[in-house]
């Protein structure tokens, strides 16, 4: 069972976030593994561990060769990683992104893609659909379980009302919720191994892919202003002195609720 998980790379939430002069965010410093991309990392351990055998390949697209937060997952148990780093990528919309990483993983020939729903920095929610439709593989997002029976995968599909039941052959990819399993901390032994771990360094034209047509220059769009959100304004307090419903009502009137 070879499972390659998508893993993003990004700055340190707990640290004021910054812009470049693109009004892009800026991303030169110090980069970890994003939260969200855990859970993917640990469901592909567990599924490779049920398989009774094979490798999980973390797949990434950062920029400066930056690799910190890939090192994370690979003391997870990872066995390597396929860093996509290359200046033509600054700038990158989420296709352009989907591009990159279908390109990586249609090389490492996986059973399984996995990763995560969404990621913290972006939130666009479609990289994981775009790989499958690039890569002409099924998609199942939302996973809540995920289980391997012979060549299928078997997946719990989180809705709102719910569940979905929903089976697919392999090769395929899956997008899993968060808390969908509970991410193991790297050991010690595991951070000092993860050191020695292979992670192969890749180019947008070393993946067959041409620079012009990723990045800024393929994006399709432009960052023209940024501006802080505007600050919300008290609500209005009301003491209930036996009438504080007609307030309500009054209220739920004037949005013409009622």
């Amino acid at each position: 069972m070879h499972v390659v998980v998508c893993v993003k790379q990004i700055p340190d939430p707990a640290e004021p976030g910054k812009l470049e002069g693109d009004l892009t965010l800026d991303r030169s410093g110090k980069l970890i593994l994003d939260e969200s991309d855990s859970y993917g990392v640990e469901m592909a351990l567990q599924l490779v561990d049920k398989a009774g055998g094979g490798e999980v390949t973390l797949v990434s697209m950062a920029p400066n060769n930056e690799n910190s937060g890939l090192r994370t997952a690979l003391a997870m148990g990872a066995a390597k990683a396929i860093l996509i780093s290359d200046p033509a990528l600054s700038g990158a919309g989420a296709l352009d992104t989907a591009k990159v990483l279908a390109a990586a993983i249609k090389s490492a020939e996986p059973d399984l893609v996995l990763a995560a729903t969404e990621s913290s920095d972006g939130y666009t929610g479609t990289v994981p659909e775009q790989i499958a439709a690039l890569l002409g593989l099924p998609s199942i997002t939302f996973a809540k379980e995920v289980h391997i029976e012979g060549q299928s995968v078997n997946v719990r599909r989180q809705t709102e009302a719910g569940y979905d039941e929903v089976t697919c052959p392999l090769p395929a990819v899956v997008s899993v919720t968060a808390g969908v399993v509970e991410p193991r901390y790297p050991s010690f032994k595991g951070i000092m191994a993860a050191k020695s771990k292979p992670v192969e360094e890749q180019t947008v034209a070393g993946l067959g892919l041409d620079p012009a047509g990723v990045g800024s220059a393929g994006a399709g769009q432009e960052i023209v202003a940024v501006e802080d959100a505007p600050v919300r304004n008290a609500g209005e307090i009301i003491v209930d002195e036996g009438e504080a419903f007609t307030n309500i009502v009054s209220f739920l009137d004037g949005l013409k609720v009622i």
